[in-house]
């Protein structure tokens, strides 16, 4: 069916086409007997694929990314179309329009977006209301949901704590974790709060605010250099966060096959080696201290497997919904039940000595 749509809706503009189909499952949300039609239709049951992590526990280690459903419109669809975990946001304390149109563009035979969004959100107290009246009409989501935090573009940095904190305290009784975005490209000056200064003093208001209440993760650039990452390392160990992310968007073109003259984090195929790279550079700093959520490429089975395999606890995923339709996380889910059976049947006849 979607392979249908997309030439439709590749004619649109991507952000009018991305409105369109937010609509569609806003209103699929809302309609429970239909919506169970398409659970049996997309979701993958399976105890093997469950995952625990940061005190939660995750049907899939299949997740939607931040930033296809900044203002939980369409909530209750994505554990429907088979996600493990819902990730809203980015949310920032005050409302506000984001950069100007256009601001998001389709690179197709690189399956690839560039954003130039700017955090376009109807606010924490909007989201806060929007996420009360879910749950009283719906009850908690069956899947763990994730609140990613961004700062105000009126706010300035030396501000950026109280404004994070004034977000995550509207927010707190909804999301099962939280998410310190300071890495998106397209606010300005956001991403100097990756700077280890102002990164130990945003830390340290959120975690003693939330005094271990609920799981705090942090999500870093794939643009850091090698020492800064090993800040992040540091300061996500002292101040005891849950987990990381990574990794958000690349200002970066080396990974195109031609040049694109806009502007903005590029997200999709030509980020993989990048994100993969960090993933493989955290997990050995790690040791397994801490989760790692890996995002940043993933189109396949096969990309799955292998972000768990370097390290990943989690994975997550947006742009590839885009170019492969809803079905990616049964398509995912079904692989990665296929790539577990194969390493079973792997071990078994390398201990009985037939392999």
């Amino acid at each position: 069916m979607y392979e249908l749509l997309k030439p439709w809706l590749f004619r649109q503009d991507p952000e009018t086409a991305h409105d369109q189909v937010l609509r569609a499952l806003a209103w699929l949300a809302r309609r429970g007997p239909l919506l169970e039609v398409v659970q049996r239709l997309f979701s993958v049951q399976d105890q093997r694929l469950e995952v625990e992590a940061f005190g939660l526990r995750f049907p899939n280690p299949v997740g939607l990314a931040a930033g296809l459903d900044k203002n939980a419109l369409a909530l209750r669809a994505w554990p429907a179309l088979g996600f493990g975990f819902v990730e809203i946001g980015s949310v920032t304390a005050l409302a506000q329009p984001g950069n100007p149109k256009p601001r998001l563009f389709r690179l197709p035979q690189e399956e690839a977006l560039v954003n130039q969004m700017g955090f376009n959100n109807d606010g924490a107290e909007a989201l806060a209301r929007r996420l009360e009246a879910w749950q009283e009409a719906y009850g908690k989501l069956p899947v763990p949901l994730g609140i990613n935090l961004g700062k105000s573009k009126a706010t300035p940095l030396e501000e950026a704590a109280q404004d994070y904190l004034r977000t995550l305290a509207l927010l707190l009784p909804y999301g099962d974790y939280f998410v310190v975005n300071v890495s998106s490209p397209n606010t300005p000056g956001l991403r100097e709060l990756q700077e280890k200064e102002r990164l130990k003093e945003l830390l340290g208001a959120l975690t003693g605010f939330l005094q271990g209440r609920k799981p705090l993760l942090l999500k870093i650039a794939p643009d850091l250099t090698w020492p800064q990452i090993d800040e992040v390392l540091e300061l996500a160990e002292q101040f005891g966060l849950s987990g990381l992310i990574a990794t958000n968007t690349t200002t970066r073109r080396d990974g195109l096959k031609a040049p694109f003259p806009e502007e903005g984090g590029l997200s999709g195929r030509p980020l993989a080696g990048r994100s993969l790279e960090v993933l493989r550079y955290l997990a050995k700093g790690l040791g397994g201290r801490l989760p790692i959520v890996s995002v940043g490429g993933i189109f396949t089975p096969e990309d799955v497997w292998e972000r768990l395999e370097q390290g990943a606890t989690l994975v997550q995923v947006y742009t590839a919904l885009v170019y492969r339709g809803p079905s990616l996380p049964k398509r995912l889910c079904m692989g990665l039940l296929r790539s577990l059976e194969g390493a079973a049947i792997k071990e078994l006849l390398s201990r009985t000595g037939r392999l």
